[in-house]
Formats: structure tokens, C-alpha cells, sequence
């Protein structure tokens, strides 16, 4: 079944537009994909998500989804790692394997003329995974030393402490590629069952973007993930987040301090997350001219750069930000967060600035459809996140049609200083964990 929804015209560059036309495409055994047709070029790319994710793993196995996409591409069916490495170059198919909390992710791009032996490489990858030992604990040891790089970082030990803090006994909470005991239990029985449980069918997204027709690709798919698992496991209970306002001090030997900060955000499908999204941008977001930007680099010069963005996940959301200072102007940098984060959730944003960020928010937005891999990625998330297959044409409509009383009402809805936390690591002068 084919269904041709919308055309967008997107500026990729200065003088060059490109039309796109997106396609929603069911294969003959049920599974669906979006496509956008781009036979310029004989090359193909797809955009493969799997919804659930290391949120479904056991916390005794924390680390074994991150692991096992990781094992993938090392060796399947009857290759070996070194095989299917070959294989891949002789193709010139590029291809990927990834995972995080709340999905795992497969993409591939391949050339025309190597479609049907690309497509082939990866099934096997996908369903028939040798999971070899020496490969497993190759690719083990890899993550163990990652984990143990992660340890001496301050900004992975920020992050890890906040999301410790905010999701304590869960696995938000914990380490995406698990703790050097986790990773070390782990068997190959495990393995294979985060592998049965990771890639199934219904809860498959897929976003395809180059030289390849809706007639082609609805076979294809079937190819690709028919020989995949039907159904997995039922969809993870929403997580509260854990976290009140205050600092917590970890102590680092470093000249600077790192800082992360955030509180609870508001979801996607929230009615207000536009205004939310907008309000973000006035805030905290890219550039230079952030309420945060002015505020604490511009004016005081207590940090190089200073960010916050808004953290919709499947299970919970939150709003982030982080920056560095040095030591001993860390807590000023942080008493000014608190004082704007209290003057925007009161009303402080202008007119100028709320017409300023949708003008950056809506002109940055085509240049994000950059290439076929890109495009594919965007595709994806669009389905991921529930969105309609027209939401490319609306989307700008919905910034532009933010108003200020909008940003106002959202922003002392959601912005709480009370409520923000801080994690700093090093060793800031003048705080120490619990002051606010």
C-alpha cells in the first residue's frame, strides 16, 4: 500500500531548493516505512528505529543492550568479524548500531547497484548474529575501558551523577553501557535474549531516503525484517523524576568546574511544548543571544559558553543545562542561572526577543534536510515521537504561531528555580553539597 502525502520544499543551500516527497509505504507483510524518492544519485540510505531500548533490560544486566547492538557488526551468519568487515568495503555500504535508553538504531547506506547484497549483509546482521566469544569479549573489554575513561572524565561524572540522582534504582539512572561489574557478568545467553527482546516488528520505525522506488522497497523491507521477532515485551512504565533543588559537590582536582543543571520539563505531546521549545531557545539555546548567553558570559565573563535544551524521553522529561567556570566563580555562575531562571518564569521575555528566536527557530529548520542519511534519521524521529506525516509543511506554522503571552503563561508553568539542581564537579570555592 502506498499513500502520497506531502511536498516540502526545503532550502539546502543559498539559491538551491530540493522537493520532498514523502511516501508512506506497507510492505506485503504489514510493516510500514516512510520514503522520500531521490534518484539524482544511485544511493540509498535507511533509518532503522526500534523502540524500547536499555529501558527493557534488567538492572543486574545494565549495559547488555549497549553491548549486544555493539556485537552486530561482528560476525553473523557465516562471517566473522574480519568477514563481515570485507564485506561491507567490497559493498560500500556504510553502516551503523546503536542504542540508548529508550531505543536501538540501525542505519545503512549502500549504492544502487549493491542494494540486494547490502540489504543482505545487514539481515544477517539482524537476525542471525553470531555473538562469537572471542569477538564478545573483544568488544567487552572495549566498554570496559570506556567505562574506565568515563571514570576520570568530569563531565561524564556530572552526567552520571545527575541522572543518579534523578532516577535513582532505574535505568536512566545508571550508565547506558552499564557498570564494570554488569558488563563483566554478562553472558551470551544474555545476549541473545536483549537481542530477542531489542528488534521486533511492532516496534519498528523506518525512514528511507534516496534511489529507490515505493514498489521496490515495500519487498525490501520484508527482506530486511521480516525474519525479525513479531513482538516483544510490553512498553516500560513512566519514571517520576527523583530530584530536588539544591547542588551536590563532587569533588574533582581540576581548575574548573564542571556543572550541570536541570529540573522536570514537559513531554512532546504536551499542547504547550512550542511555546516550551521557543521559550527554551529564548532561555538557553544556540547562540549568542540567550537570556543565559548575556547574562553569564557576556556580561560577567564567568563561563566560555552556557546551554540548556529541553529532554522529552519516552518515560520522563526534563529541562538541561550545563556550563564551566572556573573554581572560584563557579557559585556567582550559578547564583545568576537561579536569578534569570526566576525572572524569565515571571514574565521576563520581550517581543523583540520572542520574535528573534522564531525568525532563528523557523529559518534554521530546512537546512536541517542536508542528505539522504539525514533526512532518513529526520524521518524516523518523526515516527518515533508520533508526529503526522505532514508535520514538515505545519511545523513552522506552529513556531510562528507561539505568541508572547504564550511564552509567559508556559514559562511560569514549567520554569521552577526552586526546583533546579545543581551537580558541580571540582572543586568550586563557597559550596559545598546541599547549599542553595
Amino acid at each position: 500500500m502506498i499513500r502520497l502525502i506531502c511536498t516540502l520544499v526545503a532550502v539546502l543551500m543559498p539559491l538551491k531548493a530540493l522537493a520532498i516527497e514523502i511516501q508512506e509505504v506497507t510492505s506485503p507483510g504489514g510493516i510500514t516505512a516512510w520514503l522520500v524518492e531521490e534518484d539524482s544519485i544511485p544511493f540509498t540510505a535507511l533509518d532503522i528505529r526500534f523502540s524500547g531500548g536499555a529501558n527493557e533490560e534488567p538492572l543486574n544486566q545494565r549495559g547488555v543492550t549497549y553491548l549486544m547492538m555493539g556485537l552486530l557488526e561482528e560476525g553473523s551468519a557465516d562471517l566473522d568479524s574480519q568477514g563481515f568487515a570485507e564485506a561491507a568495503e567490497t559493498l560500500a555500504a556504510r553502516m551503523s548500531f546503536d542504542a540508548n535508553n529508550d531505543s536501538v538504531s540501525v542505519g545503512i547506506s549502500f549504492l544502487t547497484e549493491n542494494r540486494d547484497a547490502s540489504i543482505a549483509l545487514l539481515r544477517d546482521a539482524l537476525t542471525d548474529p553470531t555473538f562469537d566469544q572471542a569477538a564478545v569479549e573483544r568488544v567487552r573489554d572495549q566498554v570496559l575501558a570506556g567505562l574506565a575513561a568515563a571514570a576520570r572524565d568530569p563531565q561524564e561524572i556530572a552526567s552520571k551523577t545527575f541522572a543518579g540522582l534523578s532516577f535513582p534504582g532505574h535505568p536512566y539512572g545508571m550508565p547506558l553501557e552499564g557498570t564494570p561489574e554488569t558488563v563483566s557478568a554478562l553472558t551470551i545467553a544474555d545476549l541473545r535474549a536483549a537481542h530477542a527482546r531489542a528488534l521486533t516488528r511492532d516496534q519498528v520505525q523506518v525512514g528511507v531516503t534516496g534511489d529507490i522506488t515505493a514498489e521496490e522497497l515495500g519487498p525490501l523491507l520484508d527482506t530486511l525484517l521480516g525474519g525479525l521477532p513479531a513482538t516483544g515485551d510490553e512498553p516500560a512504565p513512566m519514571v517520576k523524576t527523583m530530584l530536588d533543588g539544591g547542588v551536590t559537590v563532587m569533588d574533582f582536582p581540576s581548575p574548573q568546574s564542571v556543572v550541570l543543571f536541570g529540573q522536570d520539563g514537559i513531554a512532546f505531546e504536551d499542547p504547550d511544548y512550542f511555546a516550551a521549545f521557543v521559550l527554551n531557545h529564548i532561555l538557553g539555546g544556540s547562540g549568542f543571544a540567550s537570556r543565559l548567553m548575556t547574562e553569564v558570559r557576556e556580561k560577567r565573563g564567568l563561563t566560555y559558553g552556557i546551554g540548556t535544551y529541553l529532554a522529552p524521553r519516552d518515560l520522563t522529561n526534563q529541562i538541561l543545562g550545563q556550563f564551566s567556570s572556573s573554581n572560584d566563580k563557579a557559585a556567582e555562575a550559578i547564583e545568576i542561572v537561579r536569578t534569570v531562571w526566576k525572572e524569565v518564569s515571571e514574565g521576563g521575555v520581550t517581543q523583540e526577543q520572542l520574535d528573534a528566536a522564531k525568525t532563528y527557530l523557523t529559518g534554521a529548520y530546512p537546512l536541517r534536510f542536508d542528505g539522504n542519511s539525514r533526512i532518513a534519521s529526520i524521518l524516523v524521529g518523526m515516527q518515533a515521537t508520533g508526529l503526522p506525516i505532514d508535520y514538515i509543511i505545519d511545523r513552522n506554522d506552529k513556531i510562528d504561531a507561539v505568541t508572547l503571552e504564550d511564552v509567559r503563561r508556559v514559562a511560569a508553568r514549567i520554569l521552577k528555580p526552586e526546583a533546579l539542581h545543581f551537580v558541580v564537579v571540582g572543586q568550586p570555592e563557597g559550596l559545598t553539597t546541599g547549599s542553595f
